[in-house]
């Protein structure tokens, strides 16, 4: 019997102490400044150890630094910051301490990947832990999906995006999506095309807010790119054919070359510029676009397309 009481009083010393730990860590995360670096926190206990002092908790735990990783970045996303230096340890913590957690692996290949300020810019990293998930998850396709999607975004790695999509498409009930992917990167064809492709997939597939915005900003800003690069081949044509640009899109009406007054993804008329280029009504409405924006522009410090609740 005494045996048996000191077991269980060491044991809840053990869970008592890892708890506390886990506390004092979350703890210093939330209260870290925007502009806080990795070295400023103490210690992060590594994944495997907290496993052992779970003692049969570390779903719970998993849960927690889950909250916590999107916390930590939603917060300092919103805040404008440019580093993102606890991102990938504590996605990689809640992974080691439940390996089936696959929201965590998408948030991985959505926000550890792509370069500040949207993402930590570690692609090489959100790739090793989407393999991680892969190993612990073969039958799960979208895992494939996303480590292709990690080298063909942000790596331009088109040989390792086809593999990827390839055997992704080789699992059970794979979306039929992954073979098209697979052939369209090894033609490295139709850039906008495959992107729309792929950020619609994300969407499609998201279940986590923050993620399901972000591929919706990307969406629409691929849809602005292409409205207008098409208005403004519409403008070079009216100016050949007319012999001088057009002072509003009314002109390019009356000559036959548009159908109805242009507007953006999120309603907005778009501007037609005396010089013919074709701007957006307010750029920091749509993070991520390449064209439509005045000379000279720089985006707002505090990026939007991530839900504010």
């Amino acid at each position: 019997m005494n045996s048996i009481r000191k077991v269980s009083w060491v044991a809840g010393g053990l869970l008592i102490a890892c708890l506390t730990t886990s506390i004092l860590l979350l703890q210093s995360i939330d209260g870290l400044r925007s502009e806080s670096t990795l070295e400023e926190v103490l210690y992060i206990p590594s994944g495997k150890v907290l496993k052992r002092m779970s003692l049969g908790y570390e779903g719970l735990l998993a849960d927690v630094y889950w909250t916590r990783a999107v916390q930590y970045f939603g917060d300092r996303h919103r805040s404008g910051a440019k580093d993102y230096a606890l991102l990938g340890p504590l996605l990689e913590i809640t992974t080691s301490l439940d390996p089936h957690l696959l929201v965590a692996y998408d948030y991985g290949s959505t926000f550890l990947s792509p370069p500040p300020p949207n993402g930590a810019g570690q692609p090489e990293r959100a790739i090793k832990l989407t393999e991680y998930g892969i190993q612990h998850n073969p039958n799960e396709w979208k895992l494939y999906y996303q480590l292709g999607f990690i080298n063909y975004m942000d790596l331009q790695n088109y040989a390792a995006a086809a593999q990827a999509f390839a055997e992704g498409s080789k699992i059970p009930n794979a979306h039929p999506f992954l073979k098209v992917l697979a052939a369209q990167m090894a033609e490295h064809a139709g850039e906008r095309q495959t992107a729309f492709m792929m950020w619609s997939a994300a969407y499609q597939t998201a279940t986590e807010s923050s993620i399901k915005a972000n591929a919706a900003a990307h969406i629409r800003a691929l849809q602005v790119d292409e409205d207008v690069s098409t208005l403004e081949r519409m403008v070079a044509v009216y100016q050949q054919k007319i012999g001088h640009l057009p002072i509003s899109f009314g002109e390019l009406q009356t000559a036959g070359l548009l159908r109805a007054m242009p507007i953006d993804p999120l309603g907005h008329p778009y501007k037609l510029m005396a010089d013919g280029r074709i701007e957006v009504a307010d750029p920091d409405d749509l993070p991520f676009i390449t064209k439509g924006v005045p000379p000279g522009y720089s985006p707002a410090d505090v990026p939007k397309f991530l839900p504010t609740d």
